[in-house]
């Protein structure tokens, strides 16, 4: 593995500007295929085939032709000021006005009167339109939107308090934008402060950059045929960025190393890309089999970005083995901080040399008090932690959202107007085929329904064309996320089998909040398999590279840490609320269902990376001579600094989604920034040395049959020292390379 990828560094170096313009031929063909692919389409209403509420929803597409339509909606929520009615003849005459102009506009399906179609609240003081357009959301024009934009102004001018609803007036998210430019300026911070030359700090950025762009154009160009959004490449840019710029950085950061330690300019890219290179590789590798792990839980929404994502981290490490080595190629001295170049080969701090720096005290300081480290580490991350045993899982909408929003105030007015159920009501579909008399079967099973406890009111049962299925509502009495609605469809669903037998029909609930109790439960039940799954892989991969039992087993124990102590601050933040004010959450509330599966797939992955890059060099100075405990402050001596610099630059990355719009993108920013701190600098940087300083040679044991039937990578770079792998010399003996020990 090092051999190769030093000889590729080094073709890379010298061919730099073929290499150079092969990435741009790449960008630029993935570029144009965007720019000519058609729109994504639609890849269906299917969001978790298996859980009820989607096969009844899949079974109402089936027998209701036409009411699977997919076209946007816009619920305009009218409140009449305090004291009077929206009945009044004047409101009554402004909002039908508003209805029939909405009505007549050519991307709208149809639109009915509140006072025609029964929808006005029982003091009369709130009622609701619904407006049905032709296509989805994305799809309508500013001048489809501002034509019932202008005319709900007008009615409010008269005294009417009118809030849209709906998704078709509502602020499209959009991929990418000011988060990645917040991550990208913080990045270039961090970086200028941590390599002292603006060429070193750019050289990251401009490859990550590279990398998104490669991705996220192929995202598009292939987005027709796969049905990939760009809201499914959000993941992808998010990752993409922070994993570039850190494979970036611990490429950079090694050649710099080598350069510093006298090897001349394509020696030192060969070696940086056979030792800090290998370790990218094995690094991306627990990120994609964490992302393609996805794939188990049954979600293809998720599996899609996952899936995006994997091949966005893929993306990065090529770029780092290939373009990073070949602009080192054009520009060889000028990522050399301005002291190194004026000492000419003298090792400098920021390179990561040097006898001794804060890294190496840091090891030393812990090699002193390892069990006290440890235990402040375990019970620190163990009480943030707590938080997680309160966990709610839910699909927060509009309720979720600012109340500056319309979105949210019609929420708000419907739930005071009509019951804080009316915005989550429960869709019941009759399957009467079996049934004697399937209009008697569906009423019996709408009059129990109506009459189980937390049901307001049920709606008649209407009837497809071929008269054996039945659909109607149900309105609880309390809110759609909360855990009386929750216990209110199990006890429906309990009562099945006995009516069941009573009528020969049987029925299913779904609608928005049964589908969104039915994923939460089901993602729940796809943790445990999932995690099994990515460990296991990611277990047997570290146990090639590292070839030790006990490192895999501490970093997977390590990784647990992190992340629920970072699903304990997501929960205390955004389900407690929790400071939630600072971050710009004003409705707390359950956290978005697919937050803890990805947290848990990326943060593992990240995890994995610093484990890689920071017991790499401890193994590598393990297999050349030291003993274990010098190892580790080998290790952190040449790696703490840059480890530590990537994990901030991760952060920041992070940390610019938290910004977003979106719910679930502010969440899974706040969780990863959060879960990369605690992992970086709480697990691999105090805890892992603990534990290894109390582990000693123990830790680096492997039993001779497995030491035999594991193959040989070479992740330390032992083979470089082979005959004839170097055609340069080398000053002093610190890269005199030894065959690893058999341990």
């Amino acid at each position: 593995m090092a051999t190769f990828l030093y000889r590729l560094g080094r073709t890379a170096f010298r061919r730099r500007w073929l290499t150079a313009l092969l990435w741009a031929v790449v960008l630029g063909a993935v570029g144009f295929g965007a720019a000519k692919a058609p729109a994504a389409s639609d890849d269906g209403t299917s969001f978790m085939p298996g859980i009820e509420a989607q096969k009844a929803f899949d079974l109402i597409g089936e027998r209701f032709p036409g009411t699977d339509a997919k076209g946007a909606s816009a619920r305009l929520v009218f409140v009449a000021p305090g004291g009077e009615k929206v009945t009044a003849p004047g409101h009554r005459a402004a909002i039908d006005a508003l209805v029939a102009k909405a009505a007549g506009e050519p991307q709208v399906v149809g639109a009915v009167s509140p006072f025609k179609a029964g929808a006005v609240s029982g003091d009369g003081s709130t009622a609701y339109a619904t407006v049905n357009f032709k296509v989805k959301a994305g799809d309508l024009t500013d001048a489809d939107k501002s034509s019932l934009e202008t005319a709900v102004d007008e009615v409010r001018e008269g005294g009417l308090t009118v809030e849209v609803g709906g998704d078709a007036l509502a602020e499209q998210p959009e991929a990418g934008g000011s988060a990645e430019a917040i991550g990208i300026a913080l990045a270039a911070v961090v970086l200028l402060i941590t390599f002292g030359s603006l060429a070193a700090a750019g050289l990251p950025l401009l490859t990550a950059v590279v990398g998104v762009g490669v991705s996220m154009a192929a995202i598009m160009a292939l987005g027709s045929v796969f049905g990939l959004s760009m809201t499914t490449g959000t993941l992808a840019s998010m990752l993409g960025l922070a994993v570039g710029i850190d494979y970036a950085l611990f490429v950079v950061s090694r050649y710099r190393e080598e350069r510093a330690n006298g090897h001349e300019p394509r020696e030192a890219a060969g070696l940086a890309a056979g030792t800090a290179g290998s370790a990218v590789v094995f690094a991306g590798l627990t990120v994609v089999i964490a992302l393609a792990g996805l794939s188990v839980v049954g979600v293809p929404m998720l599996t899609k970005m996952g899936l995006c994502a994997a091949a966005a981290v893929v993306v990065a490490v090529l770029i780092a083995l290939t373009l990073v080595p070949a602009l080192l190629g054009m520009w060889p001295n000028a990522v050399l901080s301005r002291a190194t170049r004026k000492r000419g080969s003298t090792v400098d701090g920021a390179a990561g040399g040097g006898t001794d720096n804060a890294g190496s005290r840091w090891a030393r300081f812990v090699l002193r008090r390892p069990l006290t480290v440890l235990v402040v580490c375990v019970a620190g991350l163990g009480a943030l932690a707590l938080p997680v045993s309160g966990l709610e899982m839910g699909m927060p909408g509009a309720e979720s959202k600012p109340v500056s929003s319309t979105e949210r105030r019609a929420y708000d007015a419907l739930a005071d107007g009509f019951g804080a159920g009316f915005n989550g009501p429960l869709t019941i579909v009759v399957d009467a085929e079996g049934a004697a008399d399937p209009k008697s079967a569906a009423g019996e099973i709408a009059e129990q329904i109506g009459a189980t406890r937390g049901v307001v009111s049920v709606s008649p049962a209407r009837f497809n064309p071929a008269g054996d299925t039945a659909l109607f509502s149900a309105v609880p009495s309390a809110g759609p996320n909360t855990e009386d609605t929750k216990n209110l469809v199990k006890s429906i669903r309990s009562e099945r089998t006995a009516l069941e037998q009573r009528t020969g029909a049987t029925f299913e609930v779904t609608g928005s909040t049964a589908m969104n109790i039915d994923v939460a439960q089901a993602l729940k039940d796809a943790l445990v398999p999932y995690l099994t799954v990515i460990i296991a892989l990611a277990l047997i991969l570290l146990l090639v590279v590292f070839r030790s039992v006990l490192v895999p087993v501490k970093a997977a124990f390590g990784f647990l840490l992190s992340v629920l102590a970072a699903l304990g601050a997501v929960v205390a933040v955004f389900q407690w609320g929790w400071g939630a004010g600072l971050l710009g959450v004003e409705q707390p509330g359950p956290i978005m269902s697919l937050m803890p599966i990805f947290l848990v797939g990326i943060v593992f992955g990240l995890a994995m990376d610093y484990e890689v890059f920071l017991v790499a060099r401890m193994r590598e100075a393990y297999v050349h001579g030291d003993r274990a405990p010098q190892a580790v402050v080998s290790g952190f001596r040449h790696s703490a600094r840059v480890v530590a610099a990537a994990a901030v630059i991760m952060i920041a990355v992070f940390s610019g989604f938290i910004g977003a719009a979106e719910s679930m993108i502010k969440t899974i920013g706040f969780g990863l920034a959060v879960a990369v701190l605690f992992d970086a600098f709480v697990v691999r940087m105090a805890l892992v040395p603990a534990v290894l300083a109390l582990l000693g040679d123990k830790a680096w044991w492997l039993p001779g049959p497995l030491d035999r039937l594991l193959p040989r990578v070479d992740v330390e770079g032992a083979g470089l020292t082979a005959p004839g792998t170097h055609d340069t010399g080398q000053t002093g003996g610190e890269h005199t390379r030894q065959e690893p020990a058999r341990v």
